[in-house]
């Protein structure tokens, strides 16, 4: 049997392991699905990714699939519902910032002419390739997520800081990360 390199963050989780392979890295343009992957990024600040990808179905199904306009309108007896559901991470501030960032992503929509069009605009429309040949080499931040970061949160956006930010860009595929011997490298 050929063993298959992938990057070494991943576990051997059949999910993790399909969310690498088929999601992580690859470009993603659309608008509501970047404010979704945004928005789980943000519910990892001091937790990991796994824990969020393991409660993505529930989070996609208590807030509405994402749609930032539904959630805009989110009042405290939903806030109240979202803060007491186990199958979320139930952290006021983490919540509340999903429902202010939704507010925010109409704004940004209106005055930049789409969200995927404003968030791409920080690599100027293609993805950055680097060149890893180990996890240890990937950085946390970079100029770009620092900047990206500076500029949403200048906006109005919460849990958007830079590390927040370089984790949503290797995500959304507006940096490809997938170290040089990894299944998906030429993929991404």
């Amino acid at each position: 049997m050929n063993e298959v390199t992938r990057c070494g963050w991943v576990n051997a989780d059949p999910l993790y392991i399909a969310y690498h392979d088929e999601e992580w890295g690859k470009p993603l343009r659309d608008d509501r699905a970047l404010f979704e992957l945004l928005m789980l990024e943000g519910m990892q600040a001091g937790l990991s990714w796994y824990t969020v990808l393991k409660k993505r179905e529930h989070y996609r199904k208590v807030f509405d699939g994402f749609d930032p306009y539904l959630i805009a309108d989110y009042g405290d007896a939903k806030l109240e519902e979202l803060l007491n559901d186990p199958g979320i991470i139930r952290n006021r501030a983490k919540i509340a910032a999903i429902v202010a960032n939704a507010r925010v992503y109409g704004n940004i929509v209106r005055e930049e002419g789409g969200f995927a069009k404003y968030l791409w605009s920080f690599v100027g429309g293609e993805p950055i390739v680097n060149n890893w040949t180990s996890l240890a080499e990937v950085p946390a931040t970079t100029e770009v997520s620092e900047r990206m970061s500076k500029a949403l949160k200048k906006k109005g956006m919460k849990f958007v800081g830079p590390t927040i930010i370089y984790a949503f860009m290797q995500a959304s595929g507006m940096v490809n990360d997938h170290i040089l011997e990894c299944v998906c490298r030429s993929e991404g």
